[in-house]
């Protein structure tokens, strides 16, 4: 059974509320934050361009014709204007080209201090690393400022010249005005462009502030890399050093310019976010404080930032809600279909701080979905003892209708069955959707090893992408049978993929010494594990489990290695692998570090719970391994049988890498995309 993905009210092309005024020559709406103006990749169906086409479309405008000729940052939101008529494209590129249009901002900025209330900044602005701009102080006076001007006026009847002045009416997905992007001579020179700002101070407490801004140029990052040069950077833009904030608080609160049929003055207003004034004022906000109705409001908001995974129309389970990193911490949802499961961090017994249950659950249930599930994690892991307990993963829905007791979900159109009500997980770890995408891309014609693989949902990835044969390796027998159905699901040859139940420090061990070799090693850990002879800590065991990997690989091979122990800085993780590398006499060509789905933001400020990196080795330099043989390049053994254990070590019978007794959590809590502050496993 594959449920249908629910909710779809959740995920809407445009909301009501965004559209700011429309006729039959513009629409203008008051664009989110984190949403781009214009599609970055041809595939993306997120940005706001092709999701107003979509609702034009569901109106019953087969055209759905959009001019372009504004645009806003993706972490920028307010007003953005488009025309809907190609005739109307001529007047409105000259108000844009001709810098006629008034476009009015606000920021959020700290340490505004004794500057003056009104003022002018002029620079000229210059590329930097990282994607970034410089901005240099325009010292030269007013004759060097009349200079530029003419030199600009010059550039702009060269273009006009080349025919390049009415660009929106002949082609109609220009990504934006050429006010906003590099053109004329003066672009391209060496001084870097002009940038002029007006800023006035609205509201000040304390040492925060709110700026009107009038830009008077349109250059890219203008508003931004001119406060942060004059020691005012944007709240929550980490880009330039802002301070901390929920996000980038920039407002595009307002635009004038002139009717492109009549040539009537009219003006487009945007409310300021509510996130603007609770960041001036400084307090504590706590986010339940509202009651269900906020809470829904912030869980809502939350899923609209996943409206390109929710309608790509090959994925039914994803995170709807990732704590912090969505205004509500402690707190995580995921959609599976038709249900929810809701995620308490810190909820054990009398534990302080745990966010209100039956709020968060009864908010969660308002959005729609047949039924929710609860689990509840324990600050301390150590007194799971078993994840199946009523107190901390209730069998049955808590509100609403109970699922299936198993169902298929899918995943970039992969099948996946899940169980909601058997313990603290649930058969797939939504966190790694991406990484499964990438070792798919990465599998065809490889040979796959997927260690502490858990229901197999990497090697899955791996056969549906065409790797000739793989090895599933996880210590429990409940999660081998799973993968093996898993796998049978989609079809895959057993002889040549094979699920093997054992301990993944001995097996690795012993499959280096018989020079077995893997063109792609998938490692993802828990960050705390045991067994009935051995105990695993990422934080001081993953450099020795690292190593062992690498040791296994073929020359030209890949390592993805994966943690989420919130100890451990994507820094640390790279020495550890660099190390790992070094001990298993293995040349690192490459180190790169993956990001995460985007329905897993971090907590503002902090780093991303989920590190992720994909190594690639030349040629093995030495092997490091006292006493062994040396590796027979490129030669893999047979395949093991299915059905049997570890193929080099008896399942379970290997020297323990850490003395056993001391308690931890049960396998099935081990993992999770914790939004609480917590290292264990299960918080994913």
């Amino acid at each position: 059974m594959t449920p249908r993905l629910s909710l779809s009210e959740l995920f809407p092309d445009i909301h009501p509320e965004w559209i700011l005024a429309e006729d039959g020559d513009l629409i203008v709406v008051d664009k989110p934050a984190g949403l781009s103006t214009h599609a970055p990749e041809a595939e993306r169906i997120d940005d706001m361009v092709t999701r107003l086409r979509a609702f034009l479309r569901g109106r019953g405008d087969a055209e759905a014709y959009l001019g372009i000729h504004q645009r806003l940052d993706r972490d920028t939101s307010g007003v953005l204007l488009f025309t809907r008529r190609r005739e109307a494209n001529a007047a409105v590129a000259r108000q844009f080209e001709g810098r006629t249009v008034q476009k009015t901002y606000v920021a959020a900025v700290s340490g505004f201090g004794d500057r003056p209330p009104r003022g002018t900044l002029r620079h000229r602005l210059v590329p930097a690393p990282g994607g970034a701009m410089r901005a240099l102080a325009e010292t030269g006076g007013a004759r060097e400022e009349r200079a530029a001007r003419r030199e600009e006026r010059a550039a702009k009847r060269e273009d006009r010249a080349a025919g390049r002045e009415d660009r929106a009416a002949k082609r109609e997905d220009r990504p934006a005005g050429r006010e906003d992007r590099p053109a004329g001579r003066e672009d391209r020179a060496a001084s870097g462009v002009l940038a002029i700002t007006r800023y006035r101070l609205l509201e000040r407490r304390g040492d925060r502030a709110l700026l009107e801004l009038r830009p008077e140029t349109g250059r890219t990052h203008q508003l931004r890399v001119q406060l942060a040069a004059i020691g005012l950077p944007i709240a929550g833009d980490p880009l330039y050093g802002g301070p901390e904030a929920p996000r980038l608080l920039l407002h595009a609160v307002e635009l004038r310019l002139d009717h492109p049929a009549t040539g009537a003055a009219a003006a487009f207003r945007s409310r300021l976010p509510a996130v603007f004034e609770a960041w001036l004022a400084a307090a504590p906000a706590d986010p339940y404080a509202g009651g269900v109705a906020a809470v829904e409001r912030a869980m809502r908001e939350a899923a609209e930032r996943r409206y390109g995974i929710a309608r790509a129309g090959d994925t039914t389970a994803l995170r709807l809600v990732h704590g912090a990193g969505d205004g509500l911490p402690s707190v995580s949802v995921d959609l599976y279909g038709e249900h929810l499961v809701v995620s308490l961090f810190g909820a054990g017994d009398g534990e302080p701080g745990a966010p209100p249950r039956d709020l968060v659950l009864d908010a969660a249930h308002r959005l729609g979905a047949k039924g929710v599930y609860l689990k509840a994690r324990p600050k301390h892991a150590s007194v799971i003892v078993d994840a199946r307990r009523e107190e901390f993963a209730p069998r049955h829905a808590v509100r609403g209708e109970d699922a299936p007791e198993e169902f298929t979900v899918l995943e970039h159109g992969l099948p996946f069955k899940v169980r909601l009500g058997d313990g603290l997980s649930t058969g797939i770890f939504l966190d790694q959707r991406e990484n499964r995408r990438r070792v798919r891309e990465l599998a065809r014609g490889a040979r796959v090893l997927n260690l502490f693989a858990y229901t197999g949902a990497f090697t899955v990835a791996a056969v549906a992408g065409g790797a000739r044969e793989s090895v599933t390796v996880d210590v429990s027998r409940g999660v081998v049978a799973w993968a093996r159905d898993n796998l049978a699901a989609i079809g895959a040859d057993p002889a040549a993929h094979v699920v093997v139940e054992a301990d993944v420090f001995p097996w690795l061990k012993a499959a280096a010494q018989s020079d077995r070799r893997f063109d792609l090693v998938v490692l993802d850990p828990p960050s705390f594990a045991t067994t009935k002879k051995s105990r695993f800590s990422a934080a001081s065991d993953f450099g020795a489990l690292a190593a062992l990997a690498f040791r296994v690989l073929a020359p030209g091979g890949r390592l993805l290695a994966c943690t989420n122990h919130r100890g451990i800085a994507r820094a640390r993780f790279r020495r550890h692998l660099h190390e790992a590398a070094r001990e298993a006499g293995c040349d690192v060509v490459q180190m790169k570090d993956l990001p995460d789905p985007v329905d897993f933001p971090s907590e503002p400020g902090a780093e991303s719970h989920l590190k992720s990196v994909l190594a690639s080795v030349a040629a093995p330099s030495a092997r490091a391994r006292e006493g062994a043989p040396p590796a027979r390049a490129g030669k893999a053994a047979p395949p093991a049988r299915a059905g049997k254990a570890a193929p080099f070590a008896k399942a379970g019978k290997a020297a323990p890498f850490a003395k056993a007794g001391k308690a931890a959590p049960a396998r099935g809590a081990r993992r999770g995309a914790a939004p609480a502050r917590t290292t264990r496993r299960g918080a994913r």
